[in-house]
């Protein structure tokens, strides 16, 4: 045994003192390892949408409504059935109606407990008694722990369980426990969350969801183009900034930014306001209808101009000052020929369907007004002086990255840029080529140091990254040619507005290229799948989001409600259990209410991907292999016990 190992086992000694202490970790780490894994449980393009979110994440994807049906077969109708999922699912909400309803309160109380006590028995059939343990509610471990131990077969205890359940009821707590059971059960349902990106822009409660995710127990972040568009943005780099303010006002969400975030948009809105006054803004009308009077559609329609136009201005501003970045042709404000109202792009001239520009300079069209340079300077103090902003934004740092490879998945939210022969594209970060995993290492380095440098020059490299991983050709959570904004608003014509993806979407059902990037990731083609988000599939079409034999499953289905006339969806999520892969497409939630007071769930329909011959086990996952490397260790803690290497310590 040489120095170092051996400074390393009286290390671990600290930990465990005795042969019997090493022994007892050893037996407890061993019997884990022979346990059905965790369910893994994945979404990707949320989008602002909460309520449609959040119901998923309380049903697990219809993984619930099994479990009941598991525990009760035939003993509970349909109509039970379901209500008693919906009180799982909103059991505050859906007590508060149904007590309001019953006569005799505690006989209700009497009947769900029980139940409720039976599908946490089921529920937590794949994990240790200490990890169900560190699960249970404060006020009610002791109590839920003795009832979910509960013995039916024998009589001993009957009366025992009974007393209890009538002293939490008698005692006015029957309520608190139902809503503890509940939750429960929701914990128990999904053993850990991978979230692959886009949780902003678009809906209107993405502060909401990361409030949410913040508390929940176990989950991994991948980092989508819509995410780190704000996370820049937070650090108030400028073409972030435009573009997540044009983007709201675009969605009629400016909302987001006054009351979630409490950014004030009123000298934004006093400058829109009077600059367009007489403007129609015909080419900037809202996606969708949010419901907004008169004078709101007026407002956003105007900020969203306004913000267009300082965009394309600042963008301008950042293309000069990043020539590596290779965007300068998206700089297209001085190709327009304001006399003839025309633009030229790429070489063809097209017709402009919006002429009004009272704040573009013919001569000098990049340059901000004084006015919009007020407005810029005020957005930027609002961005970094927001302290929720800025605890979401370093959430996403804690909690997140670029890619993740887990139990054999490659999780990622859009791309590995490729070339168009299938090869791994080069892509130039501040004078240095990288491709494949070094490039999403090389990236996340930079978004780091975007945040935490303390040299200033890394700090704006790396906030000037976040913008190109926004809209750039080389960016994986981009994954296209061009961020067509300009051509969207202003140029009719689609050939203009095109955005051609990657090569690596025309190659995901290829099996050399796909073990190609398993390889630069190091993983193995049989045995792995790239899961994925990004561009919605398009469901309605018969697109099929699983590709190349199931090595690559791609999950945005839609749970933006802009993009659902797009898949027909309303989202997938898929499932890892002991058992396979299962994907669920959703159809959309009518509302948190109507699910409430009608017992209306979301319609999934789940498919099978892969089933496994066995059951995968603990020891078959990246836990397992830890779990492995910590029983080795300590056997070897072990044996320098035995041989005397190293002195036992006192209890």
């Amino acid at each position: 045994m040489d120095a170092t190992e051996l400074r390393y086992l009286e290390l671990l000694s600290r930990s465990f003192p005795t042969a019997a202490k090493a022994s007892a970790e050893i037996i407890n780490l061993s019997a884990i390892l022979n346990l059905p894994k965790g369910t893994e449980f994945f979404a990707s393009d949320i989008h602002g949408e909460y309520e449609a979110f959040s119901h998923i994440l309380k049903n697990a994807s219809g993984s619930i409504r099994l479990k009941i049906d598991d525990v009760f077969g035939d003993s509970l109708s349909a109509e039970e059935k379901r209500s008693l999922a919906t009180l799982i699912y909103y059991p505050r909400e859906k007590m508060e109606l149904v007590l309001s309803q019953v006569e005799d309160a505690q006989t209700w109380y009497a009947v769900m407990v029980p139940r409720l006590v039976a599908v946490c028995k089921r529920s937590a059939r794949k994990y240790t008694r200490s990890r169900v343990r560190k699960a249970l509610p404060k006020d009610f471990a002791y109590i839920i722990e003795e009832l979910m131990t509960e013995n039916r077969l024998g009589v001993d205890k009957q009366a025992y369980y009974a007393a209890i359940v009538d002293a939490v009821i008698r005692t006015d707590r029957g309520g608190a426990l139902i809503e503890a059971l509940s939750m429960l059960i929701q914990r128990l349902a999904i053993d850990h969350l991978h979230i692959v990106g886009d949780i902003y822009d678009r809906g209107p409660y993405p502060h909401i969801i990361m409030d949410t995710l913040m508390g929940y127990h176990s989950l991994d972040i991948q980092w989508g183009n819509h995410d780190i568009v704000w996370m820049g943005a937070s650090l108030g780099q400028r073409g972030c900034i435009a573009h997540v303010v044009r983007n709201c006002a675009r969605y009629g969400n400016l909302s987001i930014l006054e009351d979630a975030y409490g950014i004030n948009i009123l000298p934004l809105a006093s400058f829109a306001l009077d600059a367009y006054a007489d403007d129609p803004c015909v080419a900037f009308g809202l996606k969708g209808n949010p419901d907004l009077s008169p004078q709101e559609l007026e407002m956003n329609v105007k900020i969203q101009k306004a913000m267009a136009i300082i965009q394309f201005k600042v963008e301008a501003q950042l293309i000069d000052e990043n020539p590596d970045f290779g965007l300068e042709s998206r700089k297209l404000l001085d190709k327009i020929d304001f006399e003839r109202n025309t633009v030229v792009v790429d070489g063809v001239e097209y017709a402009l369907t919006d002429t009004v520009f009272p704040t573009v300079d013919p001569a000098d069209p990049y340059r901000l007004t004084p006015e919009e340079e007020e407005v810029m300077q005020r957005l930027e103090q609002a961005f970094t002086g927001c302290e929720k902003l800025q605890r979401h934004m370093r959430f996403f740092l804690e909690a997140g990255s670029l890619y993740k490879v887990s139990n054999g998945n490659l999780l990622f939210h859009a791309c590995v840029p490729l070339n168009a022969d299938g090869s791994l594209m080069e892509v130039d970060v501040f004078g240095e080529k990288y491709r494949g995993r070094a490039l999403y290492d090389a990236m996340e380095r930079w978004v780091r140091a975007g945040f935490n440098a303390s040299d200033p020059d890394e700090r704006k490299r790396g906030r000037d990254l976040m913008w190109y991983l926004w809209l750039g050709e080389g960016s994986p959570l981009f994954a296209k040619s061009k961020m067509a904004t300009f051509e969207l608003y202003l140029i009719a014509e689609k050939e203009a507005r095109k955005e051609v993806k990657n090569p690596f979407y025309a190659y995901l059902n290829d099996p050399d290229v796909l073990a190609g990037i398993f390889e630069d990731f190091g993983l193995e083609f049989e045995t792995s799948r790239i899961v994925c988000g990004h561009v919605p599939v398009k469901a309605k079409d018969g697109e099929d989001p699983v590709k190349c034999d199931g090595h690559v499953l791609t999950i945005d289905g839609g749970f933006s409600k802009a993009y659902q006339p797009t898949t027909g969806i309303a989202g997938y999520t898929l499932i890892s259990n002991s058992y396979g892969f299962v994907l669920a497409a959703h159809e959309p939630l009518e509302s948190t209410r109507a699910a409430v007071i009608n017992e209306l769930d979301i319609h999934s329909s789940r498919r099978v991907v892969e089933l496994v011959g066995e059951r995968t086990l603990v020891a078959d996952t990246d836990t397992g292999a830890v779990l492995k490397q910590q029983i080795a260790d300590l056997e070897e803690l072990l044996a320098a016990y035995r041989r005397g290497t190293i002195a036992e310590r006192e209890q």
